[in-house]
């Protein structure tokens, strides 16, 4: 069993974006993985939209195949074309799907091969509460459908990610697997002090800061993390929130704060480069994740963590199984404003007991490192291979 464990496996990864390229969680794991696989024994090949980019830093081992601004129609021809080429010319032992929609004019050609999905959340119903028909959201849940019925197992970030994929789709809990989220704990372990991190940044040294870093969608509760605020900033007044991100609701939220006179204590930063990233969790005092609906695991909390700085989450999908083993305090009792507003008072007051930098390190590098979650995902592929022998 041991030798046949070390027996190298080929996989061939349908993803959506190339991460450098398009930021996005399912485009960070997709990239983690197709670095990390190859040292879980695991050689990796695939196709996503893009440049030239992903050929480029992969040696061609991951190709686009059409740009993301194409129409539809156009990326689905181009993408049963490049699957065609690809598993001719690689013949994988196993397929590996990231994003069903680019999967699906390819199940013929997949037929014979073990086929692995990650789930990473409903693209329906997430594509619904960000305001999409019913129609579309009816066409997309029923593409997610016909994709996970043909695939052999299937990773889910958490068990709350699990139960969606057995009721929603029908998915026989026999064929799911859990394998968390990843984050390369050697980047977002900066060693530098906080205040150090806030110079480099150009913020204040002398204010308690708060930060997330969401898409500003209406589902990840931005709205009620502004209010919050009003309540936070009584009892602590020189609080600082700090907004990372792009998304729909931008505007919106702008002028929500400036509705409420929260513009000393609120700031949108917008997209910040990747390589800031670990540098604004090391400044922040706190991390904040007010997720109302659909969060299968939050990678941000385990960047926030990797960096040393706690993270309060609601109690949202896989948000507590992200969290809870570190410290049960980081878990809020609910989602929305009460909630939130005490939460964070109570952090920023001192009188919450949150772990230290330390042992939020600690537990990242530990659980969710990169090596430690390729090597768990690399045992789903072999499953999945010996599953069909």
């Amino acid at each position: 069993m041991a030798e046949a464990a070390r027996t190298p496996l080929t996989a061939f990864q349908i993803g959506m974006h190339w991460f450098p390229e398009r930021p996005g969680g399912l485009d960070r794991h997709y990239h983690a993985l197709a670095g990390a696989l190859p040292g879980a024994g695991v050689a990796v090949r695939g196709m996503v939209t893009g440049s030239g980019a992903a050929a480029a830093d992969t040696h061609g081992a991951i190709v686009a195949f059409a740009p993301p601004g194409a129409s539809v129609p156009m990326r689905l021809l181009r993408a049963r074309r490049t699957l065609r080429e690809m598993l001719a010319r690689n013949r994988p032992d196993v397929v590996v799907s990231h994003f069903a929609l680019y999967t699906l004019p390819g199940l013929d050609l997949i037929r014979a091969y073990p086929t692995v999905m990650h789930f990473q959340g409903p693209w329906a119903a997430e594509s619904q509460a960000e305001g999409a028909a019913d129609l579309a959201s009816r066409i997309r849940h029923r593409i997610e459908a016909a994709v996970y019925a043909r695939c052999q197992l299937h990773i889910v970030m958490s068990m709350a990610f699990g139960r969606v994929l057995e009721t929603r789709y029908g998915v026989d809990p026999a064929r799911i697997r859990v394998v968390p989220g990843c984050v390369d704990a050697a980047r977002f372990g900066v060693p530098m002090e906080r205040r150090s991190a806030r110079q480099a940044l150009d913020l204040p040294t002398d204010r308690p800061i708060v930060l997330t870093v969401r898409r500003l969608v209406r589902r990840m509760g931005l709205g009620d993390l502004v209010d919050a605020m009003a309540t936070v900033r009584k009892h602590v007044p020189d609080a600082l929130l700090l907004i990372v991100g792009r998304g729909t609701i931008e505007a919106e939220l702008r002028e929500r704060i400036a509705a409420m006179g929260l513009q000393h204590h609120v700031r949108l930063m917008g997209a910040l480069p990747d390589a800031q990233l670990p540098l604004v969790y090391r400044a922040a005092d706190l991390s904040v994740v007010p997720t109302l609906m659909l969060e299968g695991f939050g990678l941000t909390t385990l960047e926030s963590l990797a960096a040393g700085t706690p993270v309060l989450v609601t109690p949202v999908g896989g948000l507590p199984e992200a969290v809870s083993d570190l410290s049960g305090s980081l878990v809020l009792p609910a989602s929305g404003v009460a909630a939130l507003a005490a939460g964070l008072t109570d952090a920023l007051r001192g009188t919450l007991r949150l772990p230290d930098a330390e042992a939020c390190r600690t537990y990242a590098r530990s659980r969710f490192d990169i090596p430690v979650i390729a090597a768990r995902t690399a045992q789903v592929y072999r499953e999945a291979v010996d599953r069909c022998e």
